[in-house]
Formats: C-alpha cells, structure tokens, sequence
C-alpha cells in the first residue's frame, strides 16, 4: 500500500467531521455516567464505592489498553476498526439495560464499552494524523472536542430518557444512537495513492534462499525422473552409445545419487531456515531488551518520573467530580428545581472551552507548557478542597466550571511530554503516561466512593482528592526548577547509549 503526502484538507475535513461525531457518540456516555450512577445506586442498593467501579472502567479501561488498541489500529486499519468498535459500543449500552447486578455492568458498560471506546479514540486519532499534517494540531483540537461536547449533551439526554422511558429504556435507546459510529466509521476512507502503479509480481531471483525451504519438492517424483530420463537419453543420442540395457542401469544410478543430493539440500534448507528463525527471535529479544532499557532511560529523567507521579495523582483526584458531582448535589440536599443545567454538562461543555484556550496559550513562545501544567494542577487541587463547602447550586455549578476548564489540559499533555523527553521518544513515553492514567482513572471514583461509604460524606473524600492533586503539582514543580540543570551539567559525561534531558527549564 503506497500513501501519498497528508492533503491537509479535502477529504480529510470529512475525517475530522466524522471523527469529532465518533468521538461524541461513543464517550458522551461513558463521561456523562455520572446521571446513571444515581439510577444504579438506587436499582441494585450497592455501596457508592462498588457502583463507582462502573463509570471509571469505562473511562480506564481504553487508557488502560491503548498499545493493545494500537496494535489492532495498525495491523487492520482505521475504517475497520472502528466499524468493530462501533459494534461493541452500542452492544455494550443495550446489554447494560438487562443487567441483573452491578457486577454484569463491570463487563458489558464497564469493559466491552470502555474497550470499544478506547479503540474508537485511537482510530480517529491515527487517520487524522494520516490526512493532516501542517494543520494537524488544529485537526486534533477539532476532534478531541468531540468527547466534551457529547459529555455536556448526553448529561441531559440521559436524564431526560430516564424521566420518560426509565434506565433500561434510557440505555437501549443511547445504544441505538451509538450505531451510528458504524456510517462514520465506513466514511473514514484510508488514505491512499489514486494513480500508484500495481504492485508487481514478485520475481524469485530476487527472493532470498532461507524463504525457499520446501522449493525442493514442489514437483512431484515422476516429474523429476521424466526430466532425468530425457537429459541422460538426449546425451546417449549424442555419444551413440547404443547399450540401452547398461544405459538403464547407468539412469537409475544417476536417479538414486540425484534424490540423495536432493535430500541432503532440503536437509541443508531445513537447517538454514531454522538458524533464520532462531536469528529473528535473538533478534526481537534483543529489542524487548531495548524497549527496557529505553524505559529504565526514561525514568531516569527527574522532570518524566515526576510527570508520571503527578498524572496518576492528577486522575486519581480530578476525574471523581466529573463522575460524582450529581451525586454530591444530592448528598447536599440541594433542591432538584434549582438545576437550571445538569453539573456534569457545566463540566463537559467548559472542559471543551478549556482545551482550546489551553490548547492556543501552549502555542505562544513566551508561555512555558510545563509551568502552565503544573499551574493548572494547582488550581485543581484548590477547587476540589472547596467542593466540601458548596452548600448550593450555584457554588457547585461555579466549582463545576472551574473544575471542567482546567480538565482542559488534557490539550497540552502531549506538548509537556513532547518538551519533557524529546520527539524521538514520545511515542514510548506517552503510551507509559497513559497507562498510569487510565490507572488513575479507574481507580479515582471507587476510592472517592469508599471514602464516602466508610464515612457517610464526601468531605474527607475530596480534601483526599485535593492532596493528591496538589502533591503531584507540587512534585511536577519541583523536578521542574532550574536548579537542577546544575546537577544535569555535572553528569553531562554520559555513555554512548545512554541519553541527558536537559528540558526542565526550558519546557
């Protein structure tokens, strides 16, 4: 398959249209399951702590699973999978409207969808990536939109559904819309060369022997003798040698001594081919012992170790209010005809506005990424201390903003990674980074949830929330001074392979 240079538009705007609505129709769900959260609390009676399980593997299981996701991005291609993914998602939601317990949504909303999800993300993402190239930072920005503009939507849609057709019905309805991932799925076309010439056919002169090992029996026995008994007769004809008896015999000691030569070269083959085998796998050894050694690299520089640290804390404090901040109205004893707009659609829809504003400042040259991160992991930290003292709608909805916006630097991650570890190394790097934060995200609500059932409210879970937050900000910070480009100067005599990143200060 031949790709042609990215066109930076054409049809690749169809990709972003059709990649923001995949996006939108396959996470506004699983980000606004925090309306549903309050409907399985009261359906199956489990603690705040077990339910919570729910929402956040949907959100970590695609994190959680992105080199696998990537795998299957790159061995069948965009279109494919995302048609498959659009099927697991809508099968998810409709099989989660017949769920008897908590524990049969953990499979059908919390991994089949949350798979499905994290399959979606890095399908749009990859064909994008293919279409655009000078203006792919605004074509990502375009479709990773697409997750908090669903998450503001389907806030109020679920509630509405359950208002009218109930939680099952809510959910079966939802699944059906999500089918429709399958018609932008079918519209991501891959992007290939129109007028490339056809491949041609492979000429075996040019094939290496080792690929040739069972070459030697691809005719049959009778075919061989035939081909033998008209060489050695041609050469008869030709010395007049008229004995045809001793002829006879002189062929079939010649047939004999030819079908051990042939035995002893497929031997020979079988031999070369299993040496071929046994270089490949010393050979993919030997990068499994590299990637480990880049990994061990990796961890070496303060500045990542530290950025790894603050993403885990980061998702472990901050994703709970997305999910849980219904529930806490609640808890408050907030009246219901005093929400104007659901809470987790404030969160959604600033979240949005976030990322762009975050997404726009990262690209002046006079801003420091690094520093704007940790900023705004600060500011996370002390609106999640504040939670505790919103007693109405209107200071939830205030925190719910603020919260949501500052979510909004999911935008500059990649360039703070980017900046931290250098572009060779970004793609290891970012696959580590979300790992962990799918590991945050799966583990934050259900912590939240314990704190809150092992203490009857959600005060002491939230300033739990804030540490975590604030400490991650703060260790970010610190690796990030400039004081330690004097240390990274002493050591500046590093061996050959190994590598000095020395982007803390200049991030």
């Amino acid at each position: 398959m031949v790709f042609r240079k990215p066109p930076d538009g054409g049809w690749g705007w169809v990709i972003v249209v059709v990649s923001f609505f995949t996006q939108f129709l396959c996470y506004g769900s699983p980000l606004a399951v925090g309306v549903l959260y309050l409907e399985w609390l009261d359906a199956f009676g489990e603690g705040k702590g077990k339910t919570a399980w729910v929402g956040s593997l949907a959100n970590g299981i695609g994190l959680l699973a992105s080199p696998v996701c990537s795998i299957c991005v790159s061995s069948f291609g965009a279109r494919p999978v995302a048609i498959f993914s659009g099927f697991m998602v809508a099968g998810g939601l409709m099989m989660s409207s017949f769920a008897p317990n908590i524990y049969f949504l953990y499979i059908s909303y919390g991994i089949v969808v949350g798979l499905g999800c994290g399959l979606l993300y890095t399908a749009t993402v990859t064909i994008t990536c293919h279409y655009f190239d000078k203006r792919r930072g605004l074509a990502l920005g375009l479709i990773s939109t697409g997750s908090s503009v669903g998450l503001f939507i389907y806030a109020a849609l679920q509630r509405e559904l359950i208002d009218l057709y109930g939680l099952d019905g809510c959910l079966l309805i939802v699944g059906a819309l999500s089918l429709n991932i399958l018609a932008c799925g079918s519209l991501m076309r891959p992007l290939e060369s129109s007028d490339s010439s056809p491949p041609e056919k492979p000429c075996v002169d040019k094939v290496p022997d080792q690929y040739f090992v069972y070459h030697e029996k691809e005719k049959t026995v009778e075919e061989n003798i035939s081909i033998l008994e008209k060489g050695y007769l041609d050469e008869k004809c030709v010395n007049n040698m008229p004995d045809f008896k001793q002829g006879g015999i002189l062929n079939k000691n010649v047939l004999s001594s030819i079908n051990v030569n042939e035995k002893d070269t497929y031997k020979k083959k079988v031999v070369e081919q299993t040496n071929f085998c046994k270089q490949l796998a010393k050979r993919k050894w030997q990068l499994y012992l590299n990637y480990w050694e880049e990994t061990v690299v990796l961890f070496k520089n303060k500045v990542f170790s530290a950025l790894f640290v603050a993403i885990l804390l980061f998702d472990i404090g901050g994703f709970p209010p997305s999910l849980l901040m219904e529930d806490v109205a609640r808890s408050a004893n907030i009246n219901e005809d005093d929400y104007h707009v659901p809470l987790i659609s404030i969160i959604g829809i600033m979240t949005a506005v976030g990322k762009l504003t975050l997404g726009i400042l990262a690209d002046f040259k006079w801003v420091n990424t690094l520093y704007l991160y940790v900023t705004t992991l600060l500011m996370t930290g002390v609106a999640l201390f504040a939670i505790p003292f919103a007693k109405s709608y209107l200071t939830l909805a205030m925190l719910s903003g603020i919260l949501g916006f500052l979510t909004g630097n999911w935008s500059i991650f990649p360039y703070v990674t980017t900046k931290t570890v250098g572009i060779e190394k970004l793609t290891h790097a970012y696959g580590i980074l979300m790992f962990f934060a799918g590991l945050g995200n799966s583990l934050g609500p259900p912590i939240v949830g314990w704190f809150y059932d092992w203490t009857q409210e959600y005060n002491t879970a939230f300033y739990f929330s804030g540490f975590c937050v604030l400490l991650g900000g703060f260790l970010l910070l610190l690796a990030a001074l400039p004081c330690w480009n004097a240390c990274a100067n002493q050591s500046s005599k590093l061996p050959p392979n190994t590598y000095s990143y020395k982007v803390a200060s200049s991030a």
